[in-house]
């Protein structure tokens, strides 16, 4: 199967987890809050911390779900299948809840700057693990498909790149720049 439809197959997946996070955000809601208060607390614990020093924490969880997802992919496809519908919900649900209590625009400024980098990134990253984890499914049931288990393994390594390299800005715009924007 070609990139092109594991790009497609990870948008398909996200943007379930984004509509079904901001639709039913109530009953949804209580399946984040826990994730949703972790992340208050976790920016609240950051917040004295020197820009440097959150720009390299951003950047290194970031780099490092992608690289989990992408090592874990063999089993059935399950971490990024995963990753993509609970991100997609996790921004859906915090979405709706900060277009309720604040406004879009206040949303757009928050998100859009770091998340034009960002989401991309995050979707090229899945898709290859998704590439990935189905080329070694595969490979372990059909003999004919090992010899193209390395050639896939190349590729999806060099968008994997492309998607860790893309980070790099969004990190940078997320610490320096959005925090600007929400004044």
């Amino acid at each position: 199967m070609s990139y092109k439809r594991w790009l497609f197959i990870a948008v398909f997946l996200f943007v379930i987890g984004l509509v079904l996070g901001s639709v039913t955000k109530t009953s949804i809601a209580a399946l984040f809050a826990e994730d949703v208060a972790a992340l208050e607390e976790l920016a609240e614990q950051l917040s004295p911390l020197p820009q440097s020093s959150i720009f390299a924490f951003v950047f290194i969880k970031n780099v490092s779900a992608l690289l989990i997802s992408f090592a874990l992919s063999p089993i059935f496809c399950l971490a990024p299948v995963i990753a993509l519908i609970f991100n997609g919900g996790l921004l859906g649900l915090v979405s709706a809840l900060v277009i309720e209590e604040e406004s879009l625009g206040y949303l757009l400024a928050g998100l859009l700057p770091h998340g034009i980098f960002e989401l991309p990134a995050f979707i090229m990253g899945e898709a290859a693990a998704l590439s990935f984890g189905m080329a070694v499914i595969l490979a372990l049931f059909k003999k004919e498909r090992r010899k193209l288990l390395l050639p896939n393994l190349g590729q999806n390594l060099r968008y994997l790149a492309v998607a860790l390299v893309l980070l790099l800005p969004a990190a940078i715009i997320e610490t320096y720049i959005t925090p600007l924007f929400l004044g």
